[in-house]
């Protein structure tokens, strides 16, 4: 979790949860956070570095105070296994998002053509009556691209979830590592009743 100091004003935030892959999970997570009244604006659930673990990335808006004790209640969930809470500045993060435009505006219009190839965008599917069109970045970026293209016909749009990784963080699966290579504790002792039964539980 980071250090910040515990600030009353709300942001946004980027909870990180480690979770054994079960059914029901994603369920009882949500309803923390609807118990709380807490909008979810984005949800990511994937594999992790580490195999048949799962990451769920979540982002709210929120107080620091309220993500802290949010954490705390998801971590008590059984088949959690840790939960880092960030800010978007310590984080690495990105959204993907498809435009469908029509193609005989992108085949008549360079200035679109130009637009997209400015804003990185990549072509996925060319038809006679519409293409689409891929691009990532930030929410603003991907917004922006938007407003630009409504001029010349814009169909559809869709955006996806966020996907981030946490700057300075070693990763999960170091810790959970140097869990499992940790010494065991003492050999369990003899049981000096074991071939007493008989002596041990007569009345």
């Amino acid at each position: 979790m980071t250090d910040h100091i515990l600030n009353p004003e709300k942001q946004e935030y980027n909870i990180t949860v480690y979770t054994e892959n079960q059914i029901g999970l994603l369920t009882r997570i949500a309803i923390i956070f609807s118990r709380r009244k807490i909008n979810i604006e984005s949800l990511n659930t994937s594999p992790s570095e580490i195999e048949s673990i799962h990451r769920f990335n979540i982002v709210i808006t929120e107080s620091e105070g309220v993500v802290r004790k949010v954490c705390r209640q998801i971590e008590k969930q059984v088949e959690v296994l840790k939960v880092y809470y960030n800010t978007n500045e310590d984080v690495i993060w990105q959204e993907m998002a498809l435009y469908k435009v029509p193609t005989d505006q992108i085949a008549e219009k360079a200035l679109v053509e130009r637009l997209l190839r400015e804003n990185g965008a990549r072509v996925v599917v060319i038809r006679h009556d519409y293409t689409v069109f891929e691009t990532t970045g930030h929410r603003e970026e991907t917004d922006a691209l938007i407003l630009k293209l409504q001029p010349f016909g814009l169909i559809e749009f869709v955006r996806s979830a966020r996907v981030a990784i946490i700057k300075h963080s070693e990763g999960f699966n170091r810790k959970l590592r140097e869990f499992e290579s940790m010494e065991p504790g003492h050999e369990p002792g003899e049981n000096e009743y074991l071939d007493k039964r008989d002596k041990v539980f007569t009345m």
